[in-house]
């Protein structure tokens, strides 16, 4: 029997500190988040973040939490349950970090016999601390719990035609009364040695603004090119000008190099010296709406921007639990199943 299990990133079980610094503690300490050394990772995480940033999530999810819960739970629980209708295979929800556990995920599909798995990571782009690291501990928990479970995967799906094409209309749809003079494309940002990691070449990419524009086979994995070539994706298919859309990287964390342009500062710049009035904001590296989106987005970025001099600030939603992409979802979905 076939079954499919959705994973998407996770979040605190509620505001309180306590239960912010577990998930934090889960996230933080993962070797694809922060990749380096167990001790300094462990001596960076949990001697120094979780002493301070605790209370400062916290307070920053109170600000965004919905009466059901976590926005980015209920959204995923919402967007699996319209995918369940459109199956006839068990479809559940698990998170990568916080609950459900992935191991619940594929124990509830274990338990109604399913013992081959369709495994759908919730990101359109590749990255080590994303997709990668629920592949990873997918395979460790089959191994251990589930040998004679068999999973498969889709790979990051930011150019499939079908994805695309929902993103964009999900955009074009909410900004069809909205008044705007610009689009940014803001996307998580990730450390530039991630990027570097992932190459399996070992040589294409430099990060040097030719590379991700040079076909090779490093961009399959390649966190980089995939955010930029979903940005001219979008464009394309709405039929936009180039010149008014910009790709920025946000929440970078640390000192190291991470990918630029930055978000915030970005924002900045093209109030304060681009003459930028009305800004449009689209976040296509989540599926679903969270602290990243509601809360760094909608109201720190929206205040950046109107302090450095913008008028109007439209932050579009992702994508979320909206019926076109849930009918490409099941459509992959059902094609697996055939």
């Amino acid at each position: 029997m076939k079954g499919v299990l959705l994973v998407n990133l996770g979040s605190p079980d509620s505001t309180d500190p306590k239960d912010v610094k577990k998930y934090l503690g889960e996230f933080l300490m993962d070797e694809r988040v922060i990749d380096v050394p167990y001790w300094f990772r462990s001596f960076l995480v949990k001697g120094i973040i979780l002493n301070t940033r605790p209370k400062k999530s916290a307070a920053a999810y109170k600000k965004i939490w919905w009466e059901e819960g976590s926005p980015l739970i209920v959204l995923s629980e919402r967007l699996q349950e319209k995918v369940q209708q459109k199956t006839n295979i068990p479809v559940e929800l698990a998170m990568r970090y916080g609950s459900p556990s992935i191991e619940t995920g594929l124990q509830k599909l274990y338990n109604q016999g399913v013992k081959e798995v369709l495994l759908i990571p919730l990101y359109p782009q590749f990255a080590m601390a994303t997709t990668e690291t629920i592949l990873v501990l997918a395979e460790e928990l089959r191994k251990k719990h589930f040998a004679d479970m068999k999973i498969t995967h889709i790979p990051a799906f930011y150019n499939k035609p079908e994805y695309v094409k929902a993103l964009s209309n999900s955009i074009k749809e909410y900004l069809a009364d909205k008044d705007y003079d610009h689009i940014m494309f803001s996307y998580h940002g990730v450390p530039e040695r991630h990027i570097y990691k992932s190459d399996v070449t070992k040589s294409h990419c430099k990060i040097d603004g030719s590379c991700c524009n040079t076909p090779s086979k490093a961009h399959e994995f390649c966190y980089r090119h995939q955010c930029f070539q979903t940005t001219k994706n979008v464009v394309e298919e709405l039929g936009l000008d180039e010149n008014n859309v910009t790709t920025t990287f946000q929440s970078r964390l640390g000192v190291d190099p991470w990918l630029q342009p930055y978000t915030d500062r970005t924002l900045v710049k093209k109030a304060e010296k681009e003459g930028v009035k009305k800004l449009a904001i689209v976040t296509p590296a989540f599926v679903s709406d969270c602290l990243e989106t509601l809360e760094e987005i909608a109201m720190e970025g929206k205040e950046e921007f109107l302090e450095a001099g913008g008028e109007s600030f439209h932050t579009v939603p992702c994508i979320n639990d909206n019926e076109e992409w849930v009918n490409v979802l099941a459509g992959w979905i059902n094609d697996f199943n055939k």
